[in-house]
């Protein structure tokens, strides 16, 4: 992105943002605005994106909230064209939208949930990107970060479409890198371990023994926030990270580390 004085300053700024209707796509959203800049918040939560663009708006920003399924060719590149309709540019996009796997081993694994967890997981962040890089392009250059995991660097038992999809987005993101690093697109992904977020909840089931049993696997003992994954969105998205290209940033822990 251009140079804007200080780390953190997305003044004049517009940032698009996938996911947005709660969890780490809603704390990014509203980080991105509190620094300046104005967002759009897609979702295929049609009342939970509208939620979080009130929120946008109570923090000073611009906001637009666009009900998109990524899976969807037609759907994002509608929500990419309002857009730019409505803020004039585009400078940044963090493609977030993921859903979670039922746990099952790999031959339990039903076709159903195979297709639907790499077409949001890893598809979704592929139409994104195909329908953003020309419009960050037309202004100079940008930047996009997309969400992977923990287990986009690691296997997990009970996890092989979930593990696939998100090992997906981190050779996309790298692939994707440096075919636009030299045109002043900057790409990297985030690779977040165990969140506290609407779903974690339904990972766990929502029970202290779910929260307990999820924590374990924690080295330092406890969940993540979406706060500090939307902080590190930022910085990936700030000129401090001017050099940073096809980074796949792990925030995890020290889960995938080994036990503590």
């Amino acid at each position: 992105m251009a140079a804007t004085g200080r780390t953190g300053d997305f003044a004049g700024k517009v940032v698009f943002v996938t996911g947005a209707a709660s969890g780490i796509g809603r704390a990014t959203a509203l980080a991105f605005a509190r620094a300046g800049a104005d967002v759009a918040a897609t979702d295929i939560s049609g009342p939970g994106v509208q939620e979080t663009a009130h929120m946008i708006e109570e923090a000073g920003s611009r906001a637009l909230a666009v009900r998109c399924d990524v899976t969807s060719s037609e759907d994002v590149q509608a929500a990419l064209a309002r857009t730019v309709e409505t803020f004039g540019r585009l400078d940044a996009a963090f493609n977030n939208a993921g859903v979670e796997q039922p746990v099952a081993p790999t031959a339990d694994i039903t076709e159903d949930d195979w297709e639907r967890l790499v077409a949001v997981n890893l598809r979704g962040v592929f139409l994104c990107m195909k329908y953003q890089i020309p419009l960050l392009l037309e202004h100079g250059g940008g930047s996009i970060v997309n969400t992977s995991s923990g287990a986009g660097v690691v296997g997990i038992a009970g996890q092989a479409a979930y593990t696939a999809a998100k090992h997906g987005v981190v050779g996309l993101t790298r692939s994707a890198a440096l075919d636009y690093a030299r045109s002043g697109v900057r790409i990297n992904a985030v690779c977040p371990g165990i969140i506290a977020t609407e779903m974690m909840d339904r990972f766990t089931g929502g029970t202290p023994e779910g929260r307990d049993r999820v924590i374990a696997q924690e080295p330092i003992g406890r969940m993540g926030t979406a706060d500090e994954i939307a902080a590190a969105v930022l910085w990936l998205c700030s000129d401090a990270a001017a050099f940073v290209i096809g980074h796949a940033l792990v925030m995890d822990g020290g889960q995938t580390v080994g036990p503590a």
